[in-house]
């Protein structure tokens, strides 16, 4: 339960809150293993304690969970969605859902296995799109004797979250969908599995090039002690251009320079697994188009954390957010000091100057790229996932009328190269907030972290992302003229006018184990 709400509940609305305390106390590190560069490292505790999410509706949309002849709505989405608490399933049976869908994959999109990964990222090197699926499964990340996982959907978005006691490891993905929840259904579906199966791969890789085959560690032993060096580092920026947390590592020795090439193998591995989804959901929406063309307009941008050990890892495609709460001063943390915002991401849209510039420096020819401040007059957004009509000529014709861009001169327009970083956790990292881009129409990247930290301070073992979507409610009805009661009885999709969709997910970092419980919120 909460505790000390200081505002009203906005009722049933908000049908995402759910919670997770890690409770592992053990402090126990496995025996080091030798990796594939002869140096000796160790198994490290996690680096989060506990963290929240909630989401609240503002656009209706239908379900449309028929693709792959029905599959998501009917078997995938069903067994991964758990919107009010985290729940433990083992491994044997949860994921068995997304080998039907694997199944269903081969027959429905049969040229999946031998197309390439994107049509404008992988075409020098196809191969990559058939790997994952041709190297030995380790008994790793994805195998591991149970998981915990929770989410669901609110309006156009999704939001997951997978933990994994056994190694420490957390996935969380904010998939904000548009014009429909197609691409964030089919994420949600698959993505997380795809990421495990590059993952594996690398662990697979390593373990080949070392000649040592490990029978028992695969990805969270191989990976999991890979990350866990704490020689090395890489540059994280802010939208300022400021550094954060120290810089490029000399590289002069050879323990410096494999650790932190194996960190670009690992961010490697999500960009490939992105690329890869991409490929898979647009060539589905080929196959189906003709019976729904709206398909080809229905994108998502993407935002994924992976924790691992001291390492997070961070990509993004579109305008979500990840926002690291830290002291600036690690040697004089105070209660009261007032904690510095960091955003870890970078809002790829028409309003960000470089964004704008690559997109009209990538088609000199078309004077029409941008329309009243979007992407051929349609999308604010400049990267994101699905959207093919902004891709493909081909898609761009299956829509009839108006709806048709009538001078498609250089597609794609919307591009898929994510952003990635790779930020490594320290004591003076307090928590990282990540949102949709509804939670930051309202509020700046300071104005969140400061709700965040002084809600905390007040409620140790309360919810704050729930806190969080209650203050812009709030804020949002204020805006609107509106009491918050007036506001919440407005139904999704007439109450859009108002606020967006809005997904948040606080991942307290407990280093050492600042925050040593919080609330599972039911």
């Amino acid at each position: 339960m909460m505790h000390a709400q200081t505002i009203a509940d906005p009722g049933e609305e908000i049908k995402i809150s759910f919670g997770y305390n890690f409770t592992d106390d053990s402090g126990e590190d496995s025996d080091g293993i030798d990796n594939c560069h002869g140096i000796k490292l160790h198994r490290a505790n996690n680096s989060f304690s506990c963290l929240s999410g909630a989401a609240l509706s503002g656009n209706a949309t239908l379900a449309n969970t028929n693709i792959c002849n029905g599959l998501f709505g009917a078997e995938i989405l069903p067994a991964l969605d758990s919107p009010t608490s985290f729940r433990r399933i083992p491994s044997s049976q949860s994921f068995s859902r997304l080998d039907l869908l694997s199944s269903s994959l081969q027959s429905n999109l049969s040229i999946l296995s031998c197309s390439p990964s994107s049509p404008s990222a992988l075409h020098d090197d196809e191969s990559f799109s058939w790997r994952p699926t041709s190297a030995p499964r380790s008994e790793g990340f994805l195998n591991a004797t149970e998981f915990k996982i929770a989410g669901g959907a609110a309006g156009e978005d999704r939001v997951q979250a997978v933990c994994s006691e056994e190694n420490g490891s957390l996935f969380c993905g904010i998939y904000d969908g548009f014009n429909g929840r197609d691409a964030a259904d089919f994420l949600a579906g698959t993505l997380y599995e795809t990421i495990g199966n590059y993952l594996n791969l690398l662990d697979w890789e390593m373990e080949q090039e070392s000649g040592k085959l490990s029978n028992h560690l695969g990805f969270c032993g191989t990976l999991h002690d890979a990350v866990q060096d704490d020689r090395s580092s890489i540059k994280v920026k802010d939208t300022s251009g400021n550094v954060n947390q120290g810089s490029y590592v000399d590289c002069s020795s050879k323990v410096e320079k494999s650790c932190d090439s194996f960190k670009v193998k690992v961010l490697k591995s999500l960009e490939l697994a992105l690329l890869q989804a991409e490929n898979d959901f647009l060539h589905m929406v080929e196959q189906e188009m003709d019976d729904r063309p709206d398909l080809v307009s229905i994108g998502c941008c993407v935002l994924v954390v992976f924790l691992h050990g001291k390492n997070m890892y961070v990509l993004n495609l579109g305008d979500s957010r990840a926002v690291l709460a830290t002291h600036s001063d690690v040697l004089n943390i105070s209660k009261d000091e007032v904690l510095q915002a960091v955003q870890l991401t970078i809002s790829h849209n028409v309003e960000d100057e470089s964004e704008r510039t690559r997109l009209l420096k990538d088609h000199p020819d078309d004077p029409s790229t941008i329309v009243a401040g979007k992407v051929k007059g349609r999308l604010k957004v400049t990267r994101a996932l699905g959207v093919g009509y902004l891709k493909k000529k081909t898609m761009n014709d299956a829509l009839m009328g108006i709806l048709r861009i009538r001078n498609l001169i250089s597609p794609p327009y919307v591009s898929v190269q994510p952003h990635m970083t790779v930020h490594e956790i320290s004591s003076s990292d307090q928590f990282v907030v990540l949102g949709s881009d509804g939670l930051f129409d309202f509020f700046s990247n300071d104005e969140v972290v400061k709700l965040v930290h002084s809600y905390i301070l007040c409620h140790p073992s309360g919810d704050p992302a729930k806190y969080l979507v209650e203050q812009l409610v709030m804020r949002a009805a204020d805006c609107a003229g509106f009491s918050m009661e007036e506001l919440m009885s407005i139904p999704a999709g007439r109450r859009r006018k108002y606020h967006d969709d809005i997904t948040v997910i606080v991942i307290i970092l407990g280093m050492n184990k600042r925050t040593s419980k919080a609330s599972t919120y039911q």
